[in-house]
């Protein structure tokens, strides 16, 4: 079940396993996997969209300082009494027909437009942290499921071993059955071995069926070929702490956060304004049933346009304590960003230490499993040559050949999980899981 959990996952987290079943001719390399995950994967999808979403945001704040232009349109009707052109309230209808276009930019805001640019370009800068520290714990864990379904064949081969070594001595025991040496319950019960070995190599067959096809690297030796990734932690951390996408996201936002606390004390500064308009109307006034104003549009449009220029300064006298706050609420982002920070470099370091010490275990856990299959392998040897002569029973052999099997199945285990662990210490030392 465990197994096959850990298939069903990786097949979760490559989006689907169909696209292997399609190439099943296609062997599959760990940073093929990786690469496939990393392309098609919903979160990381997300992840990217987010950071989209900063651009965006600091696409708007970088044209703050462009003008705003905007046109207006205006049709009123006034009966009985009306303003006339000249501003006097008289008795007649009136009809008037507007249009104007307002220009505002701003010249001078106590420095909070360049802040908040600065501020949504670090933020940018975090997003994209975020997004490779989300592509670095996938290509960790699809490192972890690609080592067990090598684990897997590993079992397989085992199981294959078992199924040969039965069928070895069923051969065997029928000549010393027909030989008179062993009594045929012997063949009986070596049989019954045979065909339940044969369940559990079908059991692994279908866990490595399940499974799409992968490359199967050579290792010569795991020990002597990992050894020198298990490093002191605080060396790793050192150089961990310069780099890993985790710090580097919390240090831009810390910076953002500074960013923000200047947009804040801006509102203590005068703002300077340039603005611009320009409009234009048609009035059309009765008085009595007569027309007060006979001018045709066209004559009105020439004489009736505005020009206007100017500039406008908004001085901050007193504001209900809005800015204070908004500084005083800035101040403390920044205290709890820092605090985040700290906690990051905290939980980083005691991940480089479990990581070391699962490495450091995993390492000691191999050795001892390299011994135990020489023994057990002695002790079957032993058992398979009593039981050849005809001195002992099939349990025993079974039983010898059985803790065999299960040191050859701890021995693989145990020299996947010491490679995966000197993996994750490589990665946190800044070199790609390969």
């Amino acid at each position: 079940m465990r197994r096959n959990l850990y298939i069903l996952a990786i097949a979760s987290l490559l989006s689907g396993n169909y696209v292997f079943a399609q190439d099943a001719v296609k062997q599959w390399s760990l940073e093929e996997c990786i690469q496939y995950a990393i392309e098609h994967n919903i979160d990381l999808k997300q992840k990217e969209q987010e950071q989209e979403s900063r651009k965006v945001d600091l696409h708007t704040s970088k044209y703050s300082w462009l003008p705003a232009l905007n046109g207006s349109l205006g049709q009123s009707f006034q009966f009985g009494r009306s303003t006339s052109k000249s501003g006097v309230i008289v008795d007649q209808n009136a009809a008037n027909s507007t249009l104007g276009i307002n220009l505002d930019m701003p010249l001078f805001d106590g420095l909070k437009i360049p802040n908040d640019i600065a501020a949504r370009k670090l933020d940018l800068k975090a997003s994209i942290e975020n997004l490779n520290k989300a592509r670095e714990d996938l290509s960790i864990n699809i490192a972890s499921y690609y080592l067990q379904v090598l684990y897997n064949k590993e079992l397989l081969k085992i199981a294959q071993l078992q199924v040969e070594l039965d069928k070895e001595q069923v051969n065997k025991t029928e000549a010393m059955v027909n030989a008179g040496k062993v009594p045929l319950s012997q063949l009986y019960d070596i049989k019954a071995q045979l065909a339940k070995d044969e369940v559990t190599l079908t059991e692994s067959q279908n866990n490595v069926n399940l499974a799409f096809d992968i490359q199967t690297p050579v290792i010569e030796d795991a020990v002597a070929d990992n050894m020198s990734s298990i490093l002191p932690p605080e060396n790793i951390y050192d150089h961990a702490v310069t780099f890993k996408p985790q710090i580097k996201e919390q240090q831009y936002l810390l910076e953002s956060q500074k960013k923000m606390l200047r947009v804040a004390q801006a509102g203590y500064y005068p703002k300077l304004n340039f603005g611009a308009s320009y409009s234009n109307g048609y009035y059309h006034s009765t008085s009595g049933g007569e027309f007060a104003d006979t001018r045709s549009f066209s004559e009105q449009f020439k004489q009736n346009g505005q020009k206007i220029v100017g500039f406008s300064l908004s001085i901050p006298l007193f504001n209900r304590f809005q800015v204070r706050n908004s500084v005083r609420t800035a101040r403390i982002n920044i205290i709890n960003r820092e605090l985040l920070m700290e906690n990051t470099k905290k939980t980083l370091y005691k991940e480089i230490q479990q990581a070391y010490s699962n490495a450091t275990a995993s390492h000691e856990k191999y050795t001892a499993s390299d011994k135990s299959v020489t023994a057990s392998k002695e002790a079957f040897n032993y058992a398979q040559e009593r039981y050849n002569a005809g001195k002992s029973t099939v349990f025993e052999f079974n039983e010898a050949k059985t803790k065999y099997a299960q040191s050859l199945a701890e021995q693989a285990q145990a020299k996947y999980d010491f490679i995966f662990r000197t993996k994750i210490l490589d990665f946190y030392n800044g070199n790609p899981i390969r």
